[in-house]
């Protein structure tokens, strides 16, 4: 049981705000839209698309669509997760602070909206696109995995997810004109409920560590070193997958230099999306800096640098820039 209650005007804030921003998936999500294969789905600055010269404007568009179609599977596979440890947590408090039980509550409803938008999403891009895409991942699998690690580690990972939604829509998709209005609209009220979300991770994530001995945070270091390895994982089977179903669908003929180059490409961006893009954001670099040694913190970056390095330096829609 949880009884401090030190950070009860935070979560009460995270309460207000996610009053605030309630949003329905019908009413002002969709709201009667359909995808239109016209559009591309992710911007280019995430999408890496426009690296593909070789490529013609209508195949660059085919893969930010298969890319934003796989946006919807990854987030699905979060949420997932995500919403059984939050479940996890807000039993710490039942019988505590109520304030941080009832943000924690709203976070899990939250959070299984966020799917059921996802997955709708997801159905309504494969209306649109050719037959044949495919998931390379379950999200009950994908979080059975995740869950048995530490909560330390899965807090930390968590945090990063969240952390870097907000990062894709502030400084990549909201300046875009060029993307479906319904996926912008999906990335956007995504985006304003897990500004709270972000804050709530934090909180509980400081939580944790705080009851956590020095072998219990060293764990926990290299839980998340190991679910960052299972993610990037994930990511390379779905980058093959998606090369291929490119390849099986597009118009060009390609060498296979050039099809070696589009997975490349691909697997470049996905690590730019779900990993990378997050690990260099300061909030995040900040939140697990003040909880880790000099050693630890050389030891987390040190198994990021090599994915590090295969993305490169980026830059963001707004003109803001990542250097590897």
């Amino acid at each position: 049981m949880n009884t401090d209650t030190s950070n009860t005007s935070q979560y009460q804030r995270c309460i207000k705000n996610s009053e605030r921003v309630n949003w329905d998936i019908d009413k002002d999500v969709i709201r009667n839209r359909t995808l239109d294969a016209k559009h591309k789905f992710l911007p280019d600055s995430l999408s890496l698309v426009h690296q593909l010269s070789f490529l013609n404007q209508q195949d660059q568009r085919f893969i930010s669509q298969i890319q934003g179609r796989t946006y919807t599977h990854i987030f699905a596979l979060a949420e997932r997760f995500v919403s059984a440890k939050v479940l996890e947590l807000s039993l710490d408090h039942s019988l505590g602070d109520q304030t941080a039980l009832q943000a924690l509550t709203r976070f899990n409803m939250e959070e299984l909206k966020h799917q059921e938008l996802f997955r709708r999403i997801g159905s309504m891009a494969d209306e649109v696109l050719p037959a044949g895409y495919v998931e390379t991942a379950s999200p009950n699998d994908v979080a059975m995995e995740i869950l048995q690690k530490s909560t330390w580690g899965v807090l930390a990972l968590t945090c990063h997810i969240e952390i870097f939604t907000q990062v894709h829509y502030k400084q990549s998709i909201d300046s875009d004109t060029t993307l479906s209005p319904l996926y912008k609209d999906v990335f956007k009220f995504h985006w304003l409920e897990e500004s709270q979300h972000a804050t709530l991770d934090e909180l509980e994530w400081q939580r944790i560590h705080a009851t956590c001995s020095e072998d219990e945070v060293a764990q926990g270091v290299d839980d998340l070193i190991d679910l960052v390895v299972a993610l990037d994982g994930i990511l390379q089977s779905q980058a093959h997958a998606d090369t291929h179903y490119f390849l099986e669908n597009c118009e060009a003929s390609l060498e296979q230099e050039e099809k070696d180059t589009i997975n490349n490409t691909i697997l470049r961006a996905y690590r730019w999306q779900y990993i990378v893009s997050g690990v260099q954001v300061e909030r995040f670099q900040s939140a697990l800096a003040g909880k880790l040694s000099t050693v630890q913190m050389e030891k987390v970056l040190s198994a990021l640098q090599p994915l590090i390095n295969h993305v490169g330096d980026i830059t963001y829609q707004d003109g803001t820039s990542e250097a590897a």
